[in-house]
């Protein structure tokens, strides 16, 4: 009788001890990211810079939506530069994502839509109402995406 033996080598790819995990920055959700908080960021300092506000009150409302919005993403950005969500699994980061950004695509679409509104023609509160619907719109595309990572259909290897 002979016997045939069958070896498969299987090789795992692992981040090693480096601190820093800049290939994320190359990824679509990192590069979603950094787009995110860079329209955020020039929406913001666009309504801290204008002069002459024509709505107080709606634009400290952006403002603190945008600058919130923005902080929230640098975390979450950072958490994935360092690979911090790994060290802390007991909490579940896409789903966090996904509340994040569900949250946040619906409060900066509402401070977008307030600063065209209440804009009166001021060039500087036109052009941040602009790229709070540019991060609006990138925010909807995170959020889709997280969708199908958190809440998508997941197979199982059970046989009925």
């Amino acid at each position: 009788m002979s016997h045939t033996v069958i070896t498969t080598t299987t090789t795992t790819r692992t981040h090693g001890d480096r601190l820093l995990d800049l290939g994320y920055t190359r990824t679509i959700p990192g590069l979603l990211k950094i787009g995110q908080m860079v329209a955020l960021l020039v929406a913001f300092l666009c309504v801290r810079c204008a002069r002459g506000w024509p709505s107080w009150a709606a634009f400290q409302y952006f403002e603190v939506v945008s600058l919130w919005f923005l902080i929230a993403l640098l975390v979450f950005f950072l958490m994935h530069l360092f690979r911090l969500q790994e060290k802390m699994p007991c909490i579940n980061w896409p789903l966090t994502e996904f509340f994040h950004y569900s949250v946040g695509s619906v409060l900066v679409l509402i401070a977008a839509i307030v600063a065209a509104v209440k804009s009166a023609g001021v060039s500087a509160l036109v052009v941040a109402s602009v790229f709070g619907f540019i991060a609006t719109f990138l925010m909807a595309v995170s959020l889709w995406s997280t969708y199908s990572v958190t809440c998508g259909v997941h197979q199982t290897g059970a046989a009925v």
